[in-house]
């Protein structure tokens, strides 16, 4: 078998022979075999991955009934499917797998389903889908939690203006544009400021974070329902919430991050699917938000290297491996490692 093994001083070591030519043998070969023991876990991760050239091999063992997918970056761009992302979900529900759709959008899950749909997706593949953005709004509406049943009803909402700012109704929020009289900030997107008129003014991401700092002088916490920092939109990176959430933790403020990689989030999605951790593999594009999440949940975990990663691995495109330095070096700079690693979520 191949292996890479990861870095880790003191604890792990490093295979440094034969290494330069494994990720272009396994770019070359047209299957490959699959390790199907042992699942990971946050107190003893696995620090090696195996390369695969699609999932079909993974898929045909059966090691995995449960299979947790992020969207962006994995199944679409925001604008398009990947090429051959819808059939190797076919093929994957074929196998008889319990697809569940996990994802740091801002927006409510059905949203995210019809969005799928309106993409050529087939949501009857789905058991359904989990966002960071429906998970904010079920802790907003329900207050069973002690740290939002405190927070208060007035909030600064940071919103989407390209995208359509995020609806508050059902939520009891007063929406407020003096941070004088804001409870807290609620960051659904990096575009514009929500206003008590139910509209939104545009604004860039240096007037966003000038506001946060005048929040971050009356210590009013911090509700960010996007945790990512970028995301994939038409092979491009687009700004998210998380970057704004960063910042605002720099400034000394404190942030409730609702999404990945906290493990909530994917216990939610492992009831959703009716099955324990080590049944379930998630698949994701980020290191620091998807493969650091399904550490943290102990969840094995396939990552997508033509994603948002792309650049820093040094891909133009989603067919190629990165030379394994590169690799070691993000999964380190991370502390975030996969139990599988491939160029694009293809059969």
């Amino acid at each position: 078998m191949n292996w890479i093994f990861f870095h880790k001083p003191l604890h792990y070591s490093i295979v440094r022979k034969s290494l330069a030519g494994i990720f272009r043998w396994r770019k070359m070969a047209a299957r490959c075999s699959v390790d199907v023991g042992g699942t990971c876990s946050r107190e003893g991760i696995t620090q090696s991955f195996r390369c695969l050239n699609g999932i079909r091999a993974l898929a045909e063992s059966g090691r995995f009934k449960g299979w947790l997918l992020d969207q962006f970056g994995v199944l679409h761009d925001g604008k398009k499917p990947y090429p051959g992302a819808i059939s190797t979900l076919e093929n994957l529900a074929n196998h008889g797998a319990r697809m569940v759709v996990i994802s740091n959008s801002s927006r409510r899950a059905s949203i995210t389903i019809e969005k799928l749909k309106d993409l050529g997706f087939d949501p009857s593949l789905f058991l359904g889908a989990l966002t960071s953005g429906e998970l904010t709004h079920q802790y907003l509406e329900r207050r069973d939690d002690p740290w939002f049943f405190e927070l208060g009803r007035c909030c600064i909402h940071m919103t989407w203006c390209d995208r359509v700012a995020i609806s508050l109704d059902g939520l009891g929020l007063q929406v407020v544009n003096r941070v004088d009289e804001a409870d807290f900030i609620l960051a659904h997107g990096t575009e514009a400021l929500g206003l008590p008129s139910g509209d939104s003014q545009p604004m860039s991401l240096e007037e966003l974070e000038k506001i946060l700092e005048l929040c971050s002088k009356r210590k009013i916490p911090m509700v960010v329902a996007n945790p990512d920092f970028v995301t994939v939109e038409a092979r491009g990176l687009r700004v998210m919430p998380g970057t704004l959430a960063e910042k605002y933790e720099k400034l000394g403020g404190e942030v409730k991050w609702t999404g990945k990689p906290d493990k909530v989030i994917y216990k939610s999605a492992l009831t959703m699917a009716g099955l324990d951790s080590h049944d379930c593999v998630a698949v994701g594009d980020s290191l620091h938000h998807d493969i650091k999440g399904a550490n943290n949940a102990g969840i094995e975990s396939v990552f997508i290297t033509g994603g948002i990663h792309a650049a820093e691995l040094g891909l133009a495109d989603l067919s190629g491996f990165p030379e394994t330095e590169a690799l070691q070096a993000l999964a380190s700079k991370y502390d975030a490692y996969p139990s599988y690693v491939l160029p694009s979520f293809s059969w």
